[in-house]
């Protein structure tokens, strides 16, 4: 079973204690592909993609070079599919979860702040 986040007061408010310091988040829409690290993996953390083959296999190659075993994907359309295998097939761990059952932070939903 999944470790739980538990939520860590910091003098921007409330965060959540990092669980898993190789993972990385991706929000999937049709046409673009919004990736984010951990800060401490790359100077430009936060990284927008296409949705071509070769943007699949851009963000594998990327996700790679910082280290990241397992992501986390957020997709409502079927947009994730051929990047849920690209990713498995290069040995990541990839979860899926579907929007409307994730709940975001209460500032303005944005893909850049959902990855």
């Amino acid at each position: 079973m999944a470790k739980k986040a538990k939520k860590v007061k910091t003098a921007k408010g409330a965060e959540l204690r990092i669980v898993n310091p190789d993972a990385a988040g991706i929000d999937i829409a049709d046409g673009i592909m919004q990736v984010c690290v951990p800060a401490d993996r790359s100077k430009d953390n936060n990284r927008a993609f296409g949705a071509y083959t070769s943007d699949l296999h851009a963000i594998s190659a990327w996700l790679r070079e910082c280290g990241i075993k397992t992501v986390a994907m957020e997709s409502t359309g079927v947009y994730w599919i051929p990047l849920f295998c690209r990713l498995q097939e290069d040995g990541m761990d990839v979860v899926l979860t579907n929007a409307r059952d994730v709940k975001n932070i209460t500032e303005r939903k944005t893909d850049e702040s959902d990855a």
